[in-house]
């Protein structure tokens, strides 16, 4: 078996290793050894990708080429080797994850976590956990050290905005019905609807009136309602399909997350959420 094949063979994550072990000893050296280490190291870095860049200016030169440069990329050895060489560039969404996990250690020893959620434009998405998501003043001074390192690391991305995740109104669990005496509810802006019976599980019921237009739908025996309103373009969703908590509009393919009506194809819209009541069986609702 030849070296090359022998290398070949190998695990990456042990290739890896080595290299790791090997600077870890050279970083030990005295200043001029370990200089001159490091060094040799660039040099063979740069002939590298003096020799793989005009190695996929060949390749790419034919529709084939890119083609099989595409699937090659989907390789993760040969992906970090192109990372490395400055072949590619990281994705946005990556130079922002690494720039999370950078502060990650920080947010963590604070009792709390942080998640790159979306990248919209020039907006990064996160989604904060445990002391984080408080309203606190260090809670406050996280969310600022979060937006700070990412604009920082990452100078395309001007604002970090949270999403939260706050309880929906709109909705109340079919267990914990309770009687209420709080007179007429109509004259209380509460409109009656269907019967919970007629709500069918993970199929949009339209409620509608002369004035109001709301979607009710039941997931793993809890009641949500929503205005009947796509917020991209205002087109109705009764329509749309319901795949586990996730419902698709029918129009542009938007989809919302129903249990928080928070849109996951865009987190900086959502669906406005309709308080939702039971009384002997009956939905009422009360369109804002």
């Amino acid at each position: 078996m030849s070296n090359a094949v022998a290398i070949a063979e190998t695990p990456f994550e042990d290739l890896a290793k080595r290299a790791d072990d090997c600077l870890e000893v050279v970083n030990k050296l005295d200043e001029d050894a370990k200089k001159a280490a490091l060094e040799l190291k660039q040099v063979v870095d740069d002939l590298n990708t003096h020799a793989i860049t005009k190695l996929v200016r060949l390749i790419r030169d034919s529709d084939l080429g890119q083609e099989l440069l595409y699937e090659a990329l989907e390789q993760p050895e040969i992906y970090t080797l192109f990372l490395t060489h400055g072949i590619i560039q990281p994705s946005l969404e990556t130079q922002v994850a690494q720039a999370l996990e950078l502060i990650k250690p920080y947010v963590q020893s604070h009792g709390g976590d942080v998640e790159l959620v979306e990248i919209q434009d020039d907006v990064a998405y996160v989604r904060l956990h445990g002391s984080c998501s408080g309203c606190s003043m260090s809670a406050q001074t996280l969310k600022d050290g979060v937006a700070e390192t990412v604009t920082k690391r990452v100078p395309q991305i001007t604002r970090v905005e949270e999403i939260k995740e706050d309880s929906v109104a709109g909705f109340i669990s079919l267990d914990s019905i309770r009687d209420f005496d709080d007179g007429n509810l109509a004259s209380m802006g509460w409109v009656e609807g269907p019967l919970a019976s007629q709500v069918i599980e993970g199929r949009p019921f339209r409620v509608q009136g002369d004035d109001y237009n709301a979607l009710v739908i039941r997931l793993e025996g809890r009641l949500f309602a929503y205005r009947n309103e796509c917020p991209h373009m205002g087109m109705p969703l009764e329509r749309g399909e319901c795949e586990g908590n996730i419902l698709t509009c029918p129009w542009h393919s938007f989809q919302f997350d129903l249990t928080s009506g928070e849109c996951v194809t865009a987190p900086s819209v959502q669906l406005e959420p309709y308080p939702l009541r039971l009384e002997d069986g009956r939905i009422w609702l009360r369109p804002s």
